[in-house]
């Protein structure tokens, strides 16, 4: 059980770590509290649980056997009467028990992992940056106010801000009140909630506007020794979306609520579809003016005999009829175009709905399967520790995390149906696994070549025989 742990949190400890480099630039500077922080790593952890963990059974499976083959263990089990298959079976219930763990977790666990993380980096993304103030530089962190120092000291942990210029747009647009000052000292209230500009040895420009004459100002300056800015610091809190609002999202739903919502979805495209159906029947010109006397039907009552209704019609007629039907004919063809990528996009709807369905299933499905190919892969080679395990749990990782991207987007494109992009990767690595299985059990040796040629040889040898 130790190397599983082991490799499962180091697996979450590199995904996670991936995730931050991912996401830096949204996370610096926000001055997010350590507590909100560590709730977003958790959230995060759990929500890469799909990925770790059959990374982590792969690894940990293959490092166990890799090490009992390497120190003659597993030939000690054989001496006494114990096959590698009865070796096998306590461990194969383990990872069958942790498949139906994932199974609940990937169902129940895993969309409000989703829902709890999304939420809250957006929550993130939309915070606005803690104020800093650089010296030649314009900042518009506060709220209404741009301010620009040419120097900045802190003394006795107090900033002090040197030749301070603010812009207050607090009135509008346009830089009407402006003030000067030689010092201004920064701190903040008691409580935290307020920060507090004190401005030393300054002046105070604002124009005014006539009511009388349009256009006209007039400039009223004040000279001030001392003037206090007070700012609300809740502008830098975190606000917390309602969670209400992401909830809609497939990845936040389980497989009832996704069943569901596939048949509501199927349902409204439809129905779309047909009133499409029905509104363009409806704009054509002859069917507008369709009168069952002047024409003559075909066999099939549904269908109209044009030539013969369009005779029916005067050369003047005839004429409107057919700049008529040019224009419909133009306002038809974008219409279907419109038509053609409203379905498209609400198929991808669908399928994403539908390829997050059969991502429950895959998830304990590909734990049993990586088991099957570690395991007695690792009683093959007999090698432990962190070296070659490492490398042959990366490369068959890698091909199975590949066929299953690659499954999943060739089926969100359409190419292929859901069901079969994503069960592609176990479809194709489950027959690897039980030959692997096969090979383990039955003492078969998979990596002497000598084997596989000496059968060729013996092949050729009886055809040689034959013709002699």
């Amino acid at each position: 059980m130790s190397p599983f742990m082991a490799t499962f949190f180091i697996s979450i400890f590199v995904l996670l770590m991936q995730f931050l480099w991912k996401y830096i630039d949204d996370l610096v500077g926000k001055g997010i509290e350590f507590g909100v922080f560590v709730q977003l790593l958790v959230y995060v952890a759990a929500s890469l649980v799909p990925m770790a963990l059959p990374l982590s059974i792969l690894l940990s499976s293959l490092m166990t056997f890799g090490n009992l083959g390497e120190h003659y263990e597993l030939v000690a089990f054989k001496s006494a009467g114990i096959s590698l298959k009865k070796v096998l079976q306590p461990l194969f219930a383990v990872v069958l028990m942790l498949s139906f763990v994932a199974y609940l977790f990937s169902n129940y666990w895993l969309p409000v992992a989703n829902l709890k993380s999304k939420s809250l980096l957006y929550d993130i993304k939309q915070q606005k940056p803690t104020m800093d103030i650089q010296p030649g530089m314009f900042s518009n962190d506060l709220e209404d106010i741009t301010i620009r120092v040419k120097d900045k000291k802190e003394i006795d942990g107090v900033e002090h801000l040197y030749d301070v210029l603010i812009y207050d747009h607090s009135d509008g647009p346009g830089n009407r009140k402006v003030t000067q000052a030689e010092e201004g000292i920064m701190t903040m209230t008691a409580d935290k909630r307020y920060l507090e500009l004190k401005l030393i040895n300054g002046i105070n420009y604002e124009e005014e506007e006539n009511p009388q004459v349009k256009k006209e100002y007039t400039l009223a300056r004040s000279k001030f020794k001392e003037n206090i800015i007070r700012s609300d610091l809740s502008q830098f809190d975190l606000n917390r979306t309602d969670e209400e609002l992401f909830k809609t999202g497939y990845k936040m739903l389980n497989m009832e609520q996704l069943s569901s919502a596939i048949d509501t979805l199927n349902k409204m495209k439809n129905n779309h579809f047909e009133n499409f159906k029905t509104g363009l029947k409806n704009s054509s010109f002859l069917y507008s003016n369709y009168d069952e006397s002047r024409f003559t039907q075909k066999k099939d009552s549904s269908q109209i005999d044009l030539d013969n209704y369009f005779s029916t019609f005067n050369d003047e007629k005839k004429g409107q009829i057919l700049i008529t039907a040019t224009n419909l004919s133009r306002n038809s063809r974008s219409r279907l175009s419109s038509m053609h990528e409203d379905m498209k996009s609400r198929n991808k709807y669908i399928w994403s709905h539908e390829i997050e369905w059969h991502k429950k299933l895959t998830l304990p499905f590909a734990c049993v399967i990586l088991f099957l190919i570690g395991a007695p892969l690792g009683a093959i080679i007999r090698k432990g520790g962190l070296g070659m395990p490492i490398i042959i749990s990366v490369l068959f990782f890698l091909l199975f995390h590949i066929l299953s991207i690659s499954g999943e987007k060739m089926a969100k494109e359409g190419a292929i149906d859901p069901l079969l992009g994503m069960w592609m990767a176990s479809a194709i690595l489950l027959p690897v696994g039980l030959f692997f299985t096969y090979k383990a059990t039955s003492d078969s040796a998979l990596f002497n070549f000598d084997s596989y040629t000496s059968f060729f040889k013996s092949f050729f040898k009886k055809k040689t025989a034959s013709h002699v």
